[in-house]
């Protein structure tokens, strides 16, 4: 328990301080405020007492924009990958968000890309809009299971997260983060120790990849990442 009262106790003044800190640097450009948010990701590991070990960063590409397509365990994913990504990114977040006071200026003068699930037809619109901005240069994360685990396991991917890598035809990048369910489950505050692990795998090319090709790339991007939360499982 105390782990859970120390985080809490810095976590959401010191949010709330660096989110109005991330609007101060905001006229320097999106990457200035990206850096100082990562450190705000980092700090957030701190204040909880926990360290990310990263592999296969060498898999991260070059050149170009990618989409870096990621399972969802708990909250302290976001934090994870600001730390264990070290390239310019940005996030792909519901729409609801950014009506958040201040931190939703901060989402939105940051890069992050809304998305609008109200209906089908302003999922597309989301969609081609992100589509747009990737292909002009912006790497993006992906959260395709569109919410956290409820029961630690893998969930069914949402076609339109890899619909946008088909329409941008920019590699998709696996990320697997590892025993981020078992530190905070959904709907739970208290927050335990334990081993955190993010993995990078290898690329998938999307060149000349169509709408009908959407099934085949979720299934194999799918595939990639629960085979290697099994791996992990089983090595356990």
């Amino acid at each position: 328990m105390l782990r859970t009262f120390f985080f809490y106790l810095f976590f959401f003044p010191w949010t709330l301080i660096a989110t109005c800190l991330a609007l101060l640097v905001s006229p320097f450009g999106q990457d200035k405020m990206h850096f100082f948010i990562r450190f705000w990701g980092r700090s957030c590991l701190f204040l909880a007492g926990l360290k990310v070990q990263v592999q296969g960063v060498k898999n991260i590409p070059h050149e170009g924009s990618a989409i870096y397509v990621s399972n969802h365990q708990s909250n302290f994913d976001i934090p994870i990958i600001f730390t264990g990504l070290p390239i310019q990114f940005r996030w792909m977040a519901k729409q609801e968000m950014f009506r958040i006071p201040l931190f939703g200026l901060a989402m939105k003068l940051s890069g992050i890309i809304p998305i609008d699930r109200s209906n089908q037809r302003t999922t597309i619109h989301s969609i081609i809009a992100a589509a747009r901005r990737i292909k002009e240069g912006a790497s993006v994360v992906i959260f395709p299971e569109g919410t956290r685990t409820p029961d630690g396991q893998l969930q069914k991917f949402k076609k339109g997260a890899l619909l946008i890598a088909a329409k941008a035809q920019v590699p998709v990048v696996p990320i697997v983060i590892h025993g981020s369910y078992q530190i905070q489950p959904k709907d739970r505050w208290k927050i335990n120790g334990s081993l955190l692990k993010m993995e990078i795998l290898p690329s998938i090319a999307t060149a000349g990849l169509k709408s009908k090709d959407i099934d085949i790339l979720t299934n194999k991007v799918h595939e990639q990442i629960a085979h290697r939360l099994q791996g992990a499982t089983t090595d356990a």
